[in-house]
């Protein structure tokens, strides 16, 4: 009986998840442009139910005022309060309320790793097609900058960077951009090498077509597939490493609501049998999945192959 409940729970909560996922395709493929819904159609229910969630996040990020019921920093009743009607999830550490804190770290968290990924893949992907382009000393020189700079563990190198320039949104973004553009650079690079020794790059050369006009204009297009793949999963070590980094007190600073510390913060209630620690950790687990389930739809798609 024991092993048994479990698993019917589990087998219920996927059942639940596949049953979203199935409404949230039907509905998008009803009110989507012709072409948007033709692709829609061949989504699998996992992928489904992966963009229905980033949907939530997303809505409950840009309307996090008008949801939460209370402000993320204003103190509204005691410490470590049992949920109840007024709190839904209960209190933190200093009496704020969980849920309000837990809809507003949507906001940071998801946000903040957005604007960092977007900023790694502006520099990872054009330093690694010029590399690729150029070849020679620039690619020689790129090369080896990047491969001293993934020699040293990202995480420990962010602390270290951290530490030294400060705990400042700015500068958490830019630190985890620039570690985080070496994998880029790196995906970039090896994506444009198979792509410059095509002839229709040599007869570009020969038209006398530029250098930017080249990368953007030939190589680019031929390398959009696996760079958008590449930027869903860098969105979720991206997602990760700030929760973490807040998670060791280094990434985004109270009084903000942040995942990361949140887990932190409540972590004492764990010893109780109390799950609020779980739930901004469970928060940050499910973006993750739902991310990864459309970024392996796309990357299916992109390959050509067939179910």
């Amino acid at each position: 009986m024991n092993i048994i409940m479990p698993l019917v729970w589990i087998a219920a909560v996927c059942a639940a998840a596949m049953a979203a996922g199935w409404i949230f395709r039907t509905v998008a493929v009803a009110v989507s442009p012709r072409a948007i819904a033709k692709a829609l159609k061949s989504a699998p229910l996992t992928a489904s139910f992966g963009m229905l969630m980033i949907l939530i996040y997303i809505v409950g990020a840009f309307l996090a005022p008008a949801i939460a019921p209370f402000s993320e920093t204003e103190i509204v009743g005691r410490e470590f309060q049992p949920w109840d009607d007024v709190h839904l999830l209960g209190t933190d550490s200093l009496g704020r309320d969980m849920l309000s804190r837990l809809i507003y770290g949507a906001r940071n968290t998801v946000g903040i790793a957005f604007a960092t990924t977007i900023i790694a893949f502006a520099i990872g992907s054009i330093t690694g097609l010029l590399a690729a382009t150029v070849g020679g000393w620039m690619d020689q020189t790129l090369s080896r900058a990047v491969d001293v700079l993934m020699a040293i563990p990202a995480l420990i190198f962010s602390l270290l960077l951290l530490s030294i320039f400060g705990t400042s949104v700015v500068t958490l973004i830019l630190v985890i951009a620039i570690i985080d553009s070496t994998r880029v650079f790196r995906l970039a690079r090896s994506v444009a090498l198979n792509i410059v020794v095509m002839d229709y790059i040599e007869a570009a050369k020969l038209r006398g077509e530029g250098l930017w006009r080249l990368i953007t204009r030939e190589i680019l297009p031929n390398a959009t597939a696996p760079l958008v793949a590449e930027f869903g999963l860098r969105f979720c070590f991206v997602f990760l490493t700030i929760s973490a980094l807040s998670f060791l007190g280094l990434g985004i600073q109270p009084p903000t609501a942040d995942w990361g510390s949140m887990v932190k913060e409540n972590a004492t209630l764990i010893t109780f049998g109390d799950i609020t620690p779980l739930l901004p950790a469970g928060a940050i687990a499910l973006l993750t999945v739902s991310v990864n389930f459309v970024v392996d739809w796309q990357l299916h798609r992109a390959s050509g192959l067939k179910d």
